[in-house]
């Protein structure tokens, strides 16, 4: 099973045409396809190559109702919220970020974040996608000492221990790979990361 996650695209078509090179089960844009969600419908043509098999996230540049809409309209899946069986593991993910100084349209409190990861504390095994990183870890470090993750994701991590937890959002920490306890993490940026079991 070879699943490519990827984020951060902010409307790269060459860096979107590259990813949909690769050949995959599953293609996951683990959000901001665009920015501030300007020009979205414009990368639906490259995401459609492989339309049957690509699910979406929301990033901070897009509210989740902007990426249902886009996903409707070009026949991809949604995936916030939602957890899929896929080759005997589940497959969660969860779009937006916690607030940032810029105003976008999908932040949300980390409470929200919270309760919205809590559905699936009992999912295991668990490969959880999100587009924020967990506080103070590698994956969320813009630059020495300066960390802009999700606490609710960090301790959703640090409690449950998925598998897998994949993510975007900071892209000076994107390509980063650690281990978050028994967790492998993965910031996969723009240039993605290809999953296979």
């Amino acid at each position: 099973m070879r699943i490519l996650v990827f984020s951060d695209i902010h409307g790269d078509k060459a860096a979107l045409n590259r990813l949909m090179d690769t050949e995959a089960d599953m293609y996951v844009a683990a959000g901001d396809l665009a920015t501030f969600a300007r020009g979205l419908d414009a990368l639906a043509p490259i995401l459609a190559r492989h339309a049957e098999k690509m699910w979406v996230l929301p990033g901070n540049h897009e509210h989740a109702s902007q990426v249902e809409t886009f996903c409707a309209r070009h026949c991809f899946q949604t995936l916030h919220g939602k957890s899929v069986n896929v080759n005997g593991f589940q497959l969660a993910g969860l779009g937006h970020s916690n607030p940032t100084p810029f105003n976008t349209p999908g932040e949300d409190s980390e409470q929200t974040i919270a309760a919205n990861l809590e559905v699936f504390a009992d999912l295991k095994p668990l490969v959880l996608i999100c587009h924020c990183p967990p506080l103070d870890t590698p994956l969320d470090e813009a630059s020495p000492g300066r960390h802009f993750g999700s606490s609710a994701v960090r301790g959703f991590i640090d409690k449950h221990q998925p598998e897998w937890f994949l993510c975007g959002h900071i892209h000076e920490a994107a390509g980063r790979n650690v281990m978050l306890g028994r967790t492998r993490g993965v910031n996969v940026g723009k240039q993605g990361y290809l999953l296979d079991w």
